[in-house]
């Protein structure tokens, strides 16, 4: 970025956004970084979801999945490629996290490849008292085997 450009403001998505991050999130899908969304899974996260809009483009996107009073999760955090490292991921971070807050969620989680960047978000492997994530792939056939 330079001193000429803008920076980016950090706000609530719009349903009028669906579209705008159903494209920036494609990307990621393809790679493999990010599961796959449907327009009606897109607009859903929007509800509770924030968008970094640079010069009218939204160029990333992140969202807080409310699945209880305890329990929410960080999903889809997208930033566009030659928009990343300007700090713009940690805000959307920051952004899901203050909402969980205000709402008094008491844990947030988040499922992802980039662990370093989460943890540089203050996340971490164990909560207090030594609480884990574990996870299974119930479609796999070891995960079947491992059952009985």
């Amino acid at each position: 970025m330079t001193s000429a450009e803008p920076d980016a403001t950090i706000r609530p998505a719009q349903p009028d956004d669906t579209a705008k991050i159903a494209a920036l999130i494609a990307p990621f899908v393809d790679a493999g970084r990010l599961l796959p969304r449907t327009v009606e899974e897109v607009r859903d996260l929007v509800a509770t979801g924030f968008v970094a809009v640079r010069n009218e483009a939204v160029v990333g996107f992140a969202a807080l999945e409310i699945y209880s009073k305890k329990l929410a999760e960080i999903r889809s955090l997208a930033v566009s490629e030659d928009q990343q490292r300007l700090g713009l991921g940690s805000r959307l971070v920051k952004a899901c996290v203050d909402l969980a807050a205000a709402r008094n969620i008491l844990e947030v989680m988040v499922v992802t490849s980039s662990e370093t960047f989460f943890r540089d978000c203050g996340f971490d492997f164990t909560l207090p008292g030594e609480k884990k994530a574990l996870f299974i792939q119930p479609s796999t056939s070891q995960a079947r085997a491992d059952l009985h």
